[in-house]
């Protein structure tokens, strides 16, 4: 939906949250439940929608016809679509993920074709005066790329695709970009590291005179900036927005989304331990008193050695994302207090208009976050946004604060 004073932002939830790789499960999810999410938030105007598609789904819907039917039913429910999550290739439910998430990652031509493939179908999809954004894995995994020409491979994988956009945008007048999604343990973890790549790496994969431009490159390549993993880290938020944005790079798109937080102590074993689950990856940073931040690839791994950092002076920070309108328990909170009044500002003075919540963890949270059921708790996530920055069009007093 649109928001904002001059209507020019989008709003969505992301579709990863429910579970199917096919397009026909992913068709049966907006139906069952974007739908409801909408009338139970109040929206009546064309509600926005956040695409997941799998490498096998997008070949079913990038049919003729498949799109055609699939415009047909956005404009029968009154939906549309703006932003496409091209992050996970392949599975990405009710399967062990962990790291292959990032597979294929971005030196492998795989990627570069499902990429080109989603802009396609957003081209085709996109409401006349919408740009789109896609958002994609990292690079790779950092434990993945051992050598300068790993880098190399990946940079002038991203240079064709922002080429591919360049032609898209031609040919079909809507302009798309692709965000970067920087992560924990990752090729992009940190600001200063997608800072890095993007000025130096993909300069030096520009070739004099080549048919990619500095320009294009910063109009179709940018940051899918996701809140949880910045805040994950012990960045600022607001200040990595603004630092992107004084960097010239483009945020492509912001996935509203909160990691677990909470104060060392032996009890937090337990209670840390219900969100480990054999799905998801859950990297672990552990400040400790002195400032010092201890990492860990996983959550079983920081509690298995929870002798070394487990101290009531200590901090954890868990990528695991949490409802954004949930208020902790056990001694456990989660990041949300990070999406304050400076980072909703920086994140407007950047010019991103793509907004996104993203709880894709629901199915495995501990039972408590999840009995009420998805829909309820995605209703309650679009309340906690309007009551953070105010929002016509959408309920007050949906949130569960």
């Amino acid at each position: 939906m649109r928001i904002g004073p001059d209507r020019k932002q989008h709003l969505t939830y992301c579709l990863n949250v429910h579970a199917g790789e096919s397009w026909q499960e992913n068709l049966d999810a907006i139906r069952k439940y974007a739908c409801d999410v909408r009338d139970q938030v109040g929206v009546e105007e064309p509600f926005g929608l956040g695409l997941r598609l799998s490498a096998a789904a997008a070949e079913v819907l990038a049919a003729p016809a498949a799109i055609a039917d699939f415009r047909g039913i956005l404009d029968d429910l009154n939906l549309y679509v703006f932003t496409v999550n091209g992050f996970p290739y392949g599975t990405f439910h009710a399967a062990a993920v962990k790291e292959q998430v990032y597979a294929p990652d971005w030196r492998r031509p795989e990627r570069v074709a499902y990429t080109n493939l989603l802009a396609h179908i957003l081209a085709e999809l996109l409401p006349d005066g919408v740009d789109g954004s896609i958002s994609t894995a990292p690079g790779s995994y950092k434990a993945w790329v051992r050598t300068d020409e790993d880098r190399r491979e990946i940079a002038e994988n991203l240079l064709a695709v922002s080429c591919r956009l360049a032609q898209l945008a031609d040919e079909t007048g809507h302009e798309i970009h692709l965000g970067l999604e920087p992560e924990p343990d990752c090729l992009l973890e940190t600001t200063d590291e997608v800072i890095t790549f993007l000025s130096e790496d993909m300069a030096r994969a520009m070739k004099p005179g080549g048919p990619v431009s500095e320009d294009v490159v910063r109009r179709h390549l940018g940051v899918c900036f996701d809140a949880c993993h910045m805040a994950l880290q012990f960045e600022n938020p607001a200040e990595s927005v603004r630092r992107l944005t004084n960097a010239g790079v483009r945020i492509s798109k912001v996935q509203l989304s909160a990691a677990l937080r909470a104060r060392g102590g032996g009890s937090l074993k337990e209670s840390l331990g219900a969100f480990a689950d054999s799905v998801y990856l859950h990297q672990t940073r552990v400040k400790t008193e002195d400032g010092n931040i201890q990492r860990f690839s996983d959550l079983p791994q920081a509690l298995a050695e929870t002798d070394l950092v487990l101290d009531r002076e200590s901090e954890w920070r868990v990528h695991c994302h949490v409802p954004l309108y949930w208020q902790g328990e056990a001694g456990i909170t989660s990041t949300s207090h990070a999406m304050d009044d400076s980072f909703f500002a920086a994140v407007e003075e950047s010019g991103c208009t793509h907004l996104e919540m993203e709880t894709y963890t629901f199915d495995v949270l501990p039972l408590p976050l999840r009995q009420r059921g998805i829909v309820a708790s995605l209703v309650d996530e679009y309340g906690w946004f309007s009551a953070r920055v105010g929002c016509k069009g959408l309920r007050e007093g949906t949130s569960r604060r």
